[in-house]
């Protein structure tokens, strides 16, 4: 008990809510509020008997899924492509992301540092299907389009995460260095980058399991992978055969979010 009330007498009284936060807050409510009320959202059609019983019917459509030997095998055809897209294209991105996050933390100077955050917004601000639709007509239709365009805004995202990264680093160790005659390559090397490594392997992973799912959608527009083969199917209302990919697709996520957990366990321990 007396620890207790010891512990009470150490804490520090609670910092007070300042009043540009209690306005931010009530800014927030209101944009909310603002949208709902200005978009003629119609909750009620759902729930209708013939909105149910179309939905029903569609759902109908999907079973059961198809299983053949054949088609299965075209399945895992499509999945290794779709888990090859995104591996090389995170792979890319993380190596351009490193290489360009550098100068963007503000270790070249100022202009630097505006410059390649001013790329980085621009290549991270334009979704995967609008860079795959553009380099679809300079790649042609299959997968290299689409691995284009998901290191392209993975680059960009990776790139600013990346930088933030580098310039949060606690500068100790490599100032350190830098005193004792070392390189600032080497400072970098030896101290920012070994301090950063968990951080940049975690938003890569974290990444990756983005583009995953974003390779399973570019398929849609030509890229390659289980999202053409879904397009496919349901452009010819083949919806069983579109359930095995549609199954496919999640099983993959499935995987690659598990794996994913288990390496980062791995770089905690």
């Amino acid at each position: 008990m007396k620890s207790e009330l010891k512990a009470e007498r150490i804490l520090p009284p609670a910092p007070r809510m300042h009043w540009s936060s209690v306005l931010l807050l009530i800014g927030l409510v209101a944009l909310v509020v603002a949208s709902f009320a200005t978009l003629p959202l119609k909750w009620h059609d759902f729930f209708t008997a013939t909105a149910i019983q179309s939905t029903r019917e569609f759902l109908h459509g999907f079973m059961p899924p198809e299983l053949r030997p054949v088609f299965l095998h075209k399945i895992a055809i499509a999945t290794f492509e779709t888990f090859a897209m995104s591996a090389i294209g995170t792979l890319i991105a993380a190596v351009l992301g490193v290489l360009l996050g550098l100068p963007a933390s503000g270790r070249f100077g100022l202009t630097a540092r505006l410059a390649t955050r001013g790329v980085l917004n621009v290549l991270r601000s334009i979704p995967e299907l609008v860079w795959a639709s553009v380099l679809l007509i300079a790649a042609g239709l299959g997968p290299f389009a689409g691995t284009l365009a998901l290191a392209l805004h993975t680059f960009g995202v990776l790139g600013r995460l990346f930088a933030d990264a580098f310039e949060n680093c606690p500068p100790q160790a490599a100032s350190t260095l830098r005193i004792n005659g070392a390189h600032p390559v080497a400072a970098f090397f030896y101290a920012t980058l070994p301090q950063s490594s968990p951080q940049l392997m975690s938003y890569t992973l974290y990444r990756w399991e983005n583009n995953i799912r974003a390779a399973a959608i570019l398929g849609v527009v030509g890229a390659g992978g289980l999202g053409q083969m879904l397009k496919y199917h349901l452009s010819l209302f083949q919806m069983q055969q579109a359930a095995s990919v549609i199954i496919a697709m999640i099983l993959m996520v499935g995987v690659v979010d598990g794996l994913s957990y288990l390496l980062r366990r791995m770089m905690t321990r």
